[in-house]
């Protein structure tokens, strides 16, 4: 089952026989037809394609839509694995919070040194708009996806936190409802978290964040850039399961010191939009003039308390890649505590020393934008070409503050399902937290995205990765 002894195999131990989260799954498996099982696994494209899975890819053409792959075999995690997972996503999303509290007020961060103040002034996700307001119950990221990955039996590495807009959590949902209708008995034998209550416990953590100008039932929108977004599937999804209107720009104006959506009936005001438009073109009078995607004067709305945005505007400097080689010291100092979960080693390139050190061993390392999603901008040096690698030089070179720069982890291994039978192949996987002035909560399992091609460690949808049910076991 291993490719190589270097990577962590989620499903086999050392003994040759299946690890303990995997034993119940591993013995249906074995008393399976295999032929069976790659009917199943078409049966479940089917499905996708049906209900328009799809998502766009940059650089394509409009409709270039593309299904994201979907493979059968699920990815399993014990109960004592998520325990621990979950207590250290709790204390990283707390310090998160707090770090943008006092980045947006006193902050004490950049007084201590633990923080460079250059890191922050010169960063163009700080929002000197933001600054001196207090988001209703201080919840500055609603929804936060911590990207995490393994390299051994309890090794858990954050790879990014994303505290802007974090996708992907509509395929967390609608793999688990595909892998039900192609499954159903597996759901009898083995005792899986259930995942289908997200929409439910994110209208209702969204609720709960309602500005003071709220009077009764708070209201709710999905805010979406339209519907040539790659991510407008998810978007539609969530207004759909919420019970939230799904608004464009266009659907908005202020009216009376509110944020009103149109209807049949004329403006009606909204209390909460959770929004899926970049910071830049949020307002057209407080950003980009030219943005037709978002509300002129939302901000002024939002800073005078009449609206809540999730994830609150300004949040994307928490999730700077040069902000995140700082996280030890910023979840230390906001709780008190050692960070549970480990960062990934990191080298900004913006430091002469971490730049020439870079350049030497590029081959080596994984360089990423400091801005840069979705697998964009990004080298992987053992996998890059020659010329690949002088071409990355350059950019370095040319802009060396625009990258940070990571060793290659060996990523553990899961399995998927082949035509020969199970084949390893390397993942990762984005919980999602719902944050509120009532606490954390974190749905059981995320989204697991896994590099269908043997040895790649890119598991992007936008890069020829997939997507996997995660069960976390309730025992």
């Amino acid at each position: 089952m291993s490719e190589t002894s270097k990577f962590f195999d989620e499903l086999q131990a050392s003994s040759g026989d299946a690890r303990a989260p995997y034993k119940k799954y591993h013995e249906w498996f074995q008393g399976e037809d295999i032929a069976r099982l790659r009917r199943k696994s078409a049966e479940a494209e089917n499905f996708f394609r049906r209900t328009g899975i799809t998502f766009n890819v940059y650089g394509q053409e409009e409709a270039d839509e593309r299904l994201i792959p979907f493979d059968i075999v699920p990815r399993i995690i014990s109960g004592r694995e998520w325990a621990r997972l979950t207590k250290g996503i709790d204390q990283r999303v707390r310090a998160i919070n707090a770090f943008l509290h006092d980045i947006y007020h006193r902050q004490e961060i950049l007084r201590a040194g633990r923080v460079p103040v250059e890191l922050i002034a010169n960063n163009d996700a700080f929002l000197p708009q933001m600054i001196g307001v207090s988001p209703p119950g201080n919840v500055y990221t609603h929804i936060v996806g911590t990207d995490l990955v393994r390299t051994g039996e309890d090794q858990f590495y954050v790879l990014e936190d994303n505290a802007r807009t974090p996708s992907g959590v509509s395929y967390m949902l609608e793999n688990r409802e595909t892998m039900l209708q192609m499954f159903p008995e597996l759901f009898s034998r083995i005792p899986v978290c259930p995942v289908q209550d997200y929409p439910t416990r994110l209208s209702r953590s969204l609720a709960a964040c309602a500005p003071p100008a709220c009077s009764g039932r708070p209201v709710i929108a999905v805010l979406t850039p339209g519907i040539h977004n790659s991510a407008y599937f998810e978007h539609s999804f969530l207004a759909d399961n919420m019970g939230a209107e799904l608004v464009d720009g266009s659907d908005l104006r202020v009216v009376d010191g509110r944020i009103a959506m149109r209807t049949t009936e004329g403006f009606k005001a909204i209390d909460v939009i959770y929004r899926r438009v970049d910071d830049d073109f949020l307002d057209p009078l407080n950003f980009r003039p030219e943005s037709m995607l978002g509300v002129p004067g939302i901000l002024d709305v939002y800073r005078s308390g009449g609206i809540t945005i999730a994830n609150a505007p300004g949040t994307g400097i928490a999730d700077d890649k040069a902000i995140y080689s700082y996280m030890p010291d910023i979840v230390e100092f906001y709780t008190g505590e050692k960070a549970i979960l480990q960062n990934v080693p990191t080298w900004r390139c913006s430091d002469a020393e971490s730049l020439a050190y870079v350049l030497d061993h590029l081959s080596e390392l994984v360089v990423k934008e400091v801005h840069g999603s979705g697998g964009y901008g990004m080298l992987v040096g053992p996998a890059a070409s020659k010329k690949e690698l002088e071409a990355f030089r350059a950019k370095l070179e040319a802009k060396p503050a625009n990258y940070i720069a990571q060793p290659t982890l060996a990523l553990s291994t899961v399995p998927i399902l082949t035509k020969a039978g199970l084949a390893p192949r390397h993942v990762d996987l984005r919980p999602f937290a719902l944050v509120s002035p009532e606490g954390i909560d974190l749905t059981p399992g995320g989204l697991t995205r896994v590099a269908l091609k043997q040895g790649s460690l890119v598991v992007n949808s936008s890069q020829g990765g997939g997507t996997k049910d995660t069960w976390v076991l309730e025992e």
